[in-house]
This record gives C-alpha cells, sequence and structure tokens, in this order.
C-alpha cells in the first residue's frame, strides 16, 4: 500500500511523501495514525544521518494485524509508546523496560521509499498516515480519550509525569522547581501534584507559558532570564523564597545543553536534580553545584513501564485529574508540519500535534 509520511533524509531537512509499505507480518501491527504529537525530539531526528519516516509520539486505530498478534483486532483505538519492552532481556526483568536491550522493532524492508533504504522513527514513525509497529509498542485506548490526548501521552506526558513520580519519586510537602513550561514540564507538574508535593516553582522566559504553568496547578511561578547564564540568579531567587535553602527537587525540561546542569543550581543539600529533556552533548558542569550530597538523575522516557503506567495516565485523565486537551494548544495537517515546527521554537505551543 501507499501511504502519505514526513520523510527525513537526514541532512536536516524533510518532506511529505507517498512511500510504500507491506503489510504487517508475525507479531507487528498496522495502525492508522489518526494523530501525532510535535516536539524537539521530532526536530531533532532531521540531523540524525539516516533517512526515516518522522514522529514518535501517536495513537490511531488498528488496521490489520500479523501472526501471532492475539491482543488487537482491526477497529481497535489504540496509543502507541516507544519503550517496547522484550519482556525477558536483564533490564526487563529487573522492571526497567525503558531501557530494554532488546528493544522491539520492524525490519527496514517493511517500508519503500524511491531513494533507497528508510525505517522508522523510534520504531514508530507516526507522523504518517499509517505506521507497522511491533505489539508491544501498542496499547488499546481507553474510550473518551480523544486521539490527540492520547497522542501526547506516548510521549511528552510520560516523560515528564514518569520522571517525577517513578524517577525522582517526589515526596508529599517537598517543594519542586520546573524549568521550562513546555508540554515536558507541564507534565512534570502534574506528576508532582499526583504526589501531593507542597510547592511547585514553575520557571521560564516566556511568560504566556508561566500563565500555562499556573493553570496546571503550579503554585508559584519565576520569570526567568535569557542572559542568566545556567540560570544562577533564577537559583538564588528560589532559595531567597525558601528561607535561603535550595528546592527539595529541580526538573530540567528545557532541551538547551547549558541547562543541564541548571537544576544542581536549583536543589538543597541532598536535594535531587533531574535532567528530563534528554540532553546529550557535552557540557561543561561546575561540580561544585553537586556539593553537597545532591543526587542528579537522568531518566529515560520518565522511567516507563507500558502496562502499568499508561492505564494510570488514562485513569487520571478521565477522573479529570489530568487536563491534557488545554496542553493541546494548536493542530495541523501533516502538509504543515514545518508551521508547527515554527511554532513549536517560538514558544507558543505547550503541544502542537498533527491530526489526519
Amino acid at each position: 500500500m501507499r501511504v502519505q509520511a514526513a520523510v527525513a533524509p537526514g541532512d536536516g531537512t524533510f518532506s511529505i511523501d507517498s512511500i510504500g509499505m507491506d503489510a504487517p507480518e508475525r507479531g507487528e501491527v498496522l495502525v492508522a495514525i489518526k494523530a501525532s504529537g510535535v516536539c524537539h525530539t521530532d526536530w531533532d531526528s532531521l540531523r540524525w544521518g539516516r533517512r526515516i519516516v518522522m514522529g514518535h509520539e501517536g495513537a490511531g486505530e488498528v488496521v490489520a494485524t500479523g501472526e501471532g498478534v492475539t491482543s488487537f483486532s482491526p477497529g481497535d483505538r489504540v496509543i502507541l509508546n516507544w519503550a517496547i519492552p522484550c519482556g525477558t532481556c536483564y533490564q526487563c526483568t529487573r522492571g526497567k523496560e525503558n531501557i530494554c536491550e532488546q528493544r522491539g522493532t520492524v525490519p527496514d524492508a517493511r517500508y519503500q521509499h524511491v531513494d533507497g533504504a528508510i525505517n522508522s522513527s523510534f520504531s514508530l514513525g507516526t507522523m504518517a498516515t499509517h505506521a507497522i509497529v511491533p505489539e508491544a509498542a501498542v496499547l488499546k485506548l481507553q474510550s473518551g480519550i480523544p486521539f490527540e490526548v492520547a497522542a501526547i501521552m506516548g510521549c511528552a506526558v510520560m516523560t515528564g509525569f514518569g520522571s517525577a513520580v517513578n524517577a525522582a519519586q517526589v515526596t508529599a510537602g517537598s517543594t519542586v522547581v520546573v524549568l521550562g513550561c513546555g508540554g515536558v514540564g507541564l507534565s512534570v507538574i502534574l506528576g508532582a501534584l499526583y504526589c501531593k508535593a507542597g510547592r511547585v516553582i514553575a520557571v521560564d522566559v516566556n511568560p504566556g507559558r508561566l500563565k500555562l504553568a499556573e493553570q496546571f496547578g503550579a503554585t508559584e511561578t519565576l520569570l526567568a532570564h535569557r542572559e542568566d547564564k545556567g540560570l544562577l540568579e533564577a537559583a538564588r531567587q528560589v532559595k531567597r523564597r525558601n528561607g535561603g535553602r535550595g528546592a527539595d527537587y529541580a526538573f530540567e525540561c528545557t532541551a538547551i545543553p547549558e541547562l543541564g546542569p541548571a537544576p544542581l543550581a536549583m536543589v538543597r543539600s541532598a536535594g535531587t536534580a533531574v535532567g528530563v529533556s534528554g540532553i546529550e552533548q557535552v557540557v561543561p558542569v561546575d561540580m561544585e553545584l553537586f556539593e553537597w550530597d545532591k543526587l542528579y538523575i537522568n531518566p529515560l522516557y520518565g522511567a516507563c513501564r507500558p502496562q502499568r503506567d499508561f492505564p494510570l495516565l488514562m485513569q487520571l485523565y478521565l477522573e479529570g485529574q489530568l487536563p491534557l486537551d488545554q496542553m493541546v494548544t494548536r493542530r495541523y495537517p501533516l502538509d504543515d508540519l514545518d508551521q508547527a515546527f515554527k511554532d513549536m521554537h517560538s514558544g507558543i505551543n505547550a503541544k502542537g500535534v498533527l491530526v489526519f
């Protein structure tokens, strides 16, 4: 079959192309994508040096299943996740499914592109009308949850919420600082509130995003300045607000490499700093920021265990505890992906979503 997809050749560009897609084989599911989130990782994927079908936040309907797939049938509404655990490797058997050593994938041969080999981003490739994915990447979507909401649950919400709940294990009554209030940062706020944090201080350079943070439950906001190197002045303000002591937890959600060490400046001695945005560049760090007994963790995908975490997210949404409809600030057709990226970089969206 032929499908429309956002294709990145690896040189920093992308185009909307028609590609060939085979029928699903053993252990695979063919999904008609109904919504796909747009995030900074998708922008980064333009420069991965290989040709890909873009996108890794998605939800849709099952079209067909391959041999051996018994959990899903055509017509099922589903959410996709990119943890894709094998269930049997060293990490999976220890509950670390997010860092599975044999993560499921679909062979490149399932896709055909006129210019040669192509594979799917994060083994999903959700910026397309259809995707072939491993069965372990699929979970049934409860009724009453819009596809746009389900799509952002698949990465941004899981990453932020899980970083607070699963990785940092925020304690009741604690003080939490969130650096960067896009979709991931807002999800950290929701996770901290779920853990019954006493204070949640949202930090951003964009006043509009600070207003969003308040709507999502932040108890305080702090407008930072781009000239504040390492957010050290913002850290001093946090400490002044907290009786001279840093926060118990601080989460970096900016995706700005230079701010990788910033949460260390925000936390007290023996506090926990969390690098949420997955910075992979070499960044200089003043080791004095680690004094004393501070812990810096860098969880992947909010320490996600799909069969545990996504049912919880869906339940909380349906109960009205996760206002994710407000997080989807703009919707775009696939042909407007370039505009979606521009709006993302300008900071006007909490989350932009492609709808099919």
